[in-house]
């Protein structure tokens, strides 16, 4: 028979939750870039508004807006949820975290493609992997206004 109290403290912990909100951006973040890298973008650059776009470049743009939106949600209902700040206003910020992130990603991921010779589908998930700690933290303090304590569970919505 499982241990109903082991499952209960795994969801209790709110670094766990995140560690799930923030797999499962990953996960369709991944995906998809794997998906525009071999199957839509096929070419090794696009125009764009007059500047040259190289095709990982570009399927990380759009794999990483998904990835994003995915984890703001799940994020805001499972791991934050106690956040007095309005809807919004949340996404607003963390919408702002992701934009800085998405420049330290490419960053990244350039260095490892252009410089490591990395193959652009294994040097995406090592760029965002790269970033996982730091993101937690400026969330819980910027994104949704949370204090660092209880970052590693110990919440309760309901007593406070």
């Amino acid at each position: 028979m499982p241990d109903k109290s082991r499952g209960k403290k795994i969801l209790d912990n709110q670094f766990l939750r995140f560690i799930i909100s923030a797999g499962a951006g990953f996960l369709v973040d991944i995906g998809s870039y794997y998906l525009f890298y071999h199957n839509l973008f096929k070419r090794d650059t696009y125009r764009i508004i007059n500047y040259s776009v190289s095709n990982y470049i570009l399927s990380l743009s759009i794999s990483f807006f998904l990835g994003v939106i995915v984890n703001f949600l799940i994020t805001r209902y499972m791991v934050f949820s106690e956040s007095k700040l309005q809807p919004t206003q949340q996404f607003l910020r963390f919408s702002s975290v992701a934009f800085i992130g998405f420049f330290a990603n490419l960053a990244i991921l350039k260095v490892m493609v252009v410089y490591l010779h990395m193959y652009p589908p294994v040097a995406r998930p090592a760029a965002a992997l790269s970033l996982f700690f730091a993101s937690f933290f400026i969330h819980k303090l910027f994104s949704f206004n949370l204090k660092l304590r209880d970052h590693a569970g110990n919440h309760n919505p309901t007593s406070n």
